[in-house]
């Protein structure tokens, strides 16, 4: 970008070559106003101009503003001498299903392929690779829209804490009314899929490898497995549970040591789990159900091409498969075939089975409601399937990743509703403790790494404990204290 003869402007990068992250900052001054930019190294970012009533006072805030960064271990730097990080999209050849139409209750077009769903108690979550996530009601109406600045590999949720992984390496944690970064992967992962667990995040990539980075965004340990390609990973409390092009694995969830591994038909291309079992499917048109305590299967179940997605119920009853010829799969636990049918949108890169309803999210990019009871299926099977309810997303504005959080302008720590928290420095991190009373000092704090700042305090709407008690999660709306 040309600099003008009036303009003064300072880039800076921040690149651990051992660590996670790899972005710039660069405050252009001229005059009044201050232009800041800032995202990913080799990509565009994003741009906010900000006017002073004086010369003087935009000097003094593109100072300040180029203190915090430098402070956080941001360099001066050339542009244009790094680039960013690989990047590697799912891709399916898609074609259409030659089995009867299932009966689809809902479907909502996301603009783009979809590969991030979760469903909970109130809300479905789509994201596509535009970077647009949306939140739906269970019959199918939007609530709700994010702009995330890459585009999602994947939503995932951790109790109360729903967060997207993005291509951009980040992982944004979208409790708030605007996403914030909760964890930065290291550049030189190429992510295929992550989980998370209890604050612990794992990371499946192209070289086959497995990472675990823990609450507070520091890496636990790497492990590389024995096969390439790791489309799966699961986490629960005892264990990660990695697939790839050679079968599936099982490493300790503390130490990252190999407990088990168990090959497959075909390579893994995606994975499901359950208390005790996980299920992945396979590009030979298998899904492998297989016991979490030794990694011996339970059963299989045999689609009729390359299964790109999978679930179950959560009682193991029913098992579902997506192929690449836009058809599900429903199986009984023995592995007797229940049903096959068409989507009708393109094929699933993901689902999620709640309450007799299957949900997918295709390659045409909607996210589609199957009813998935017996009485619907029955008649979808003899030809009867209800009118699609085409649902519309229009007149939602994201809410934007990276906005600066809304400072309080009158009124006391006391006075104000919500819980205080603090950021301290702490060697080379920002580590963030509770202030308010009530809270256990000594703990740490799960919060954005994008704006902590050393002696910054800030209100955060909810601080809940974690679920082993190790540490606390800010949730929801946070706001800067003066």
């Amino acid at each position: 970008m040309p600099v003008a003869a009036d303009e003064q402007v300072t880039y800076l990068e921040l690149s651990e070559d051992a660590g996670s992250a790899h972005k710039f900052y660069e405050v252009r001054v001229a005059g009044t106003a201050v232009t800041v930019r800032y995202g990913r190294i080799g990509e565009s970012g994003q741009e906010k101009t900000t006017s002073y009533p004086t010369v003087e006072k935009a000097a003094s805030a593109a100072a300040k503003k180029l203190g915090e960064k430098v402070r956080k271990g941001y360099a001066p730097a050339v542009r244009g001498v790094r680039q960013r990080r690989a990047v590697t999209r799912r891709a399916i050849v898609s074609s259409g299903s030659t089995a009867r139409q299932a009966p689809v209750l809902w479907r909502f077009r996301s603009g783009a392929s979809a590969f991030g769903i979760f469903v909970g108690e109130e809300h479905a979550w789509v994201g596509n690779e535009r970077g647009d996530v949306y939140t739906l009601t269970h019959d199918g109406r939007v609530t709700g829209r994010y702009g995330l600045p890459d585009g999602v590999k994947c939503i995932v949720a951790d109790d109360w804490w729903i967060y997207a992984g993005c291509d951009d390496g980040k992982v944004y944690d979208l409790g708030g009314k605007v996403p914030r970064v909760a964890y930065e992967i290291a550049e030189d992962v190429d992510i295929y899929w992550l989980d998370i667990h209890d604050g612990v995040l794992g990371v499946a990539d192209a070289r086959g490898g497995i990472t675990t980075v823990d609450h507070e965004d520091e890496f636990q340990w790497r492990r590389k497995g024995t096969g390439t390609d790791g489309w799966m990973v699961r986490c629960d409390d005892d264990g990660v549970y990695h697939g790839h092009a050679r079968g599936v694995a099982r490493y300790a969830a503390r130490g990252g040591e190999p407990v088990w591994h168990t090959p497959t038909e075909g390579a893994v291309l995606f994975g499901w789990q359950e208390r005790d079992e996980v299920f992945a499917g396979t590009s030979r048109g298998w899904v492998h159900r297989l016991r979490k305590a030794d990694g011996s299967e339970a059963a299989r179940y045999r689609c009729d091409a390359a299964v790109f997605s999978c679930a179950s119920s959560p009682d193991g009853r029913y098992v579902f498969a997506g192929d690449n010829h836009s058809s599900v799969y429903c199986f009984a636990a023995d592995g007797t075939r229940l049903w096959k049918l068409g989507t009708g949108c393109g094929s699933a890169y993901s689902m999620q089975y709640r309450d007799d309803r299957l949900y997918l999210v295709t390659t045409d990019g909607s996210l589609a409601c199957l009813d998935a009871s017996e009485q619907a299926v029955t008649a979808a099977q003899d030809g009867w399937v209800p009118q699609v309810a085409e649902v519309d997303g229009s007149g939602w504005q994201a809410a934007v990743a990276g906005a600066e959080p809304e400072s309080v302008v009158a009124g006391s720590a006391g006075a104000a509703e919500g819980i205080e928290v603090e950021c301290v420095q702490e060697g080379g991190r920002v580590r963030v403790r509770v202030v308010s009373a009530g809270f256990d000092a000594g703990r740490r704090v799960q919060f954005p790494k994008d704006i902590r700042v050393p002696g910054a305090r800030y209100l955060v709407a909810e601080v809940l404990e974690s679920g082993d008690g190790g540490f606390y999660r800010a949730r929801g709306d946070i706001k800067r204290l003066l």
